[in-house]
């Protein structure tokens, strides 16, 4: 799909879904970040050349913010007066509120899809001590619309965002996943920022064993200027198509548990790689 702190307006549903923002969804466990135990003060210096006493070191993770945006939401389908509201979506553009997303020719639908791989990708951040938040709490809810998804990631004063979807084209050749970026950016966050996060998260993704896409952008890299989310943001943002629904192979590891968390480690590493350099 080119549709769901982010929030784009990606995935063939034709927009970003955003759900109320907040604290994490129903699954994920607490993303607030481990305190670094205490250390007892120094010993007196010896004669002996003993290795001086350290602290323990705080994870790589501690003090970094994520937001994570899974695309679209449950209830949206059911309220088409909400989600078609037009709301700003920048470079003077306005966008429908959110959309409903794609699916599986089988009916597997996307927003189910981002929110479980949101949730996984959150509970492998925050064991390393990152703080999570979700711009939705569930899948059940309508929203929230693509500005405030964008709201949602600026007010974290998040280290990175990443909007997670699913597309769904038509065409028997379309695979492959895609990262898409704001471009030409329209603040410094959206500049060298965004661009390091999005090829950090291509290259995880394929590293991990995900082909790029043949259809859409160059390299596994799509910058972008349509997409509410990421004009709104800023933050280092992202929207990541995890792949073709409609693709029958990328269709089945989608709506299998392996393979929705297979993508959710792809994601989540990528994140971690990003905030370690950055």
């Amino acid at each position: 799909m080119l549709t769901g702190l982010l929030l784009l307006t990606a995935c063939s549903g034709g927009g970003e879904t955003p759900p109320s923002p907040a604290a994490a969804p129903t699954s994920p466990p607490s993303s607030a970040a481990p305190s670094p135990s205490s250390s007892s003060p120094p010993p007196a210096p010896s004669s002996s050349s003993s290795p001086p006493s350290t602290s323990a070191v705080p994870p790589v993770g501690s003090g970094k913010v994520v937001v994570l945006d899974p695309g679209h939401n449950g209830g949206n389908a059911s309220h088409p007066g909400e989600i078609n509201r037009k709301v700003p979506a920048g470079r003077g553009q306005t966008k429908p509120c959110n959309t409903t997303g794609t699916s599986t020719n089988a009916g597997y639908p996307e927003h189910a899809f981002t929110f479980a791989v949101a949730q996984e990708v959150g509970n492998a951040l925050a064991a390393k001590g990152i703080k999570v938040v979700y711009t939705r709490q569930n899948d059940s809810g309508v929203g929230p619309c693509v500005d405030e998804r964008a709201k949602i990631g600026n007010d974290a004063n998040a280290d990175a965002v990443v909007s997670i979807h699913a597309d769904g084209s038509t065409s028997p050749t379309a695979h492959g996943f895609h990262v898409a970026y704001s471009a030409p950016p329209l603040n410094a966050a959206q500049g060298e920022p965004s661009l390091k996060l999005a090829r950090t998260m291509r290259d995880g993704i394929r590293d991990d064993g995900f082909a790029t896409s043949t259809y859409i952008g160059s390299a596994g890299l799509s910058p972008r200027n349509d997409l509410g989310g990421l004009n709104l943001s800023t933050r280092p943002a992202v929207l990541v198509e995890c792949g073709n629904m409609r693709n029958a192979d990328e269709a089945g590891q989608m709506s299998s548990a392996s393979g929705r968390a297979h993508y959710a480690q792809a994601i989540a590493k990528a994140i971690e790689a990003y905030l370690a350099g950055a």
